[in-house]
């Protein structure tokens, strides 16, 4: 039985790989996304690929309140106020994430449209209906309780808002002892089927509107990743120290060793009823 994790847990985690994978990805602490093997376009723009299609799914636009539950060192929030206009709120437990966050919002002169605070996603001090829509990427494998964020995230969303979770998937036939070795890897408390993500929001009260599974596009090039990180090497070992990369290189081995037979992408959409 998994030794259930507290949010003081989580940020201590988030705390010690953040600052690595922030430099690394250029404040996208997520996967990236390549069409094929062809495909060259580097890590932090491929990650930026991921980002845009939950905007799209989310379809926010500049009078819409959105919030980044997970947001990491803050570029994904970052680049969907850029680019549609929407004001956003990011939370993390995390106060490196915050902090890094908070300094990425002042480079790029967005204080006035983009805020960013600690706050755990299972226990939020919002009011009820305050967003628009609510995005999570890559965030909900360490929680806890998966329904207590659910629900929260339906009391924080007004009557007719979104949600778009954006996570790994397993498939039907990833044996039990390689589920627990990548959970272990990515210190993740879960790791469900993309029907698994439907129904967790469907069964929280959320309409369908949309699924997709990118796995092959994401997993299916993970060999991609990896290179990205041997040509960060050097900025990466002059920055942070030979054994903290060296310790970053061999985590991602783990965590990519699965393929996209075993573990998948999934972008899933649901909404809040008008009349809830």
């Amino acid at each position: 039985m998994r030794e259930e994790r507290q949010p003081a847990d989580v940020a201590k985690i988030y705390d010690q790989v953040s600052a690595i994978a922030s430099t690394f990805g250029d404040g996208q602490f997520h996967q990236g996304y390549w069409y094929d093997d062809r495909d060259e376009t580097p890590f932090v723009e491929a990650a930026k690929r991921i980002t845009r299609r939950v905007a799209d799914s989310l379809g926010v636009g500049e009078h819409d309140h959105l919030l980044d539950a997970g947001c990491g060192p803050g570029a994904p929030a970052l680049l969907i106020a850029e680019e549609t206009g929407a004001r956003v709120t990011g939370i993390s437990v995390s106060d490196f994430e915050i902090s890094e966050a908070r300094m990425r919002c002042a480079e790029a002169g967005l204080d006035g449209r983009v805020h960013f605070e600690n706050g755990d996603y299972s226990a939020m001090a919002f009011a009820d209906g305050t967003f628009d829509a609510v995005m999570a990427v890559e965030s909900l494998l360490v929680a806890a309780d998966l329904d207590r964020v659910l629900t929260e995230f339906w009391r924080v969303l007004r009557p007719g808002g979104r949600v778009t979770l954006s996570h790994y998937t397993r498939s039907e036939t990833m044996a039990p002892e390689r589920v627990e070795a990548f959970l272990r890897g990515i210190a993740a408390v879960r790791l469900p089927s993309l029907t698994e993500w439907v129904e967790s929001l469907r069964n929280n009260g959320f309409l369908i509107e949309e699924y997709l599974q990118c796995g092959p596009r994401v997993f299916g090039r993970n060999g991609k990743y990896l290179a990205a990180v041997e040509a960060s090497q050097s900025e990466l070992a002059e920055k942070f120290g030979r054994a903290e990369l060296d310790m970053f290189r061999t985590g991602l081995k783990g965590f990519l060793m699965p393929g996209p037979d075993e573990v998948g992408y999934g972008i899933v959409t649901g909404r809040k009823p008008f009349d809830a």
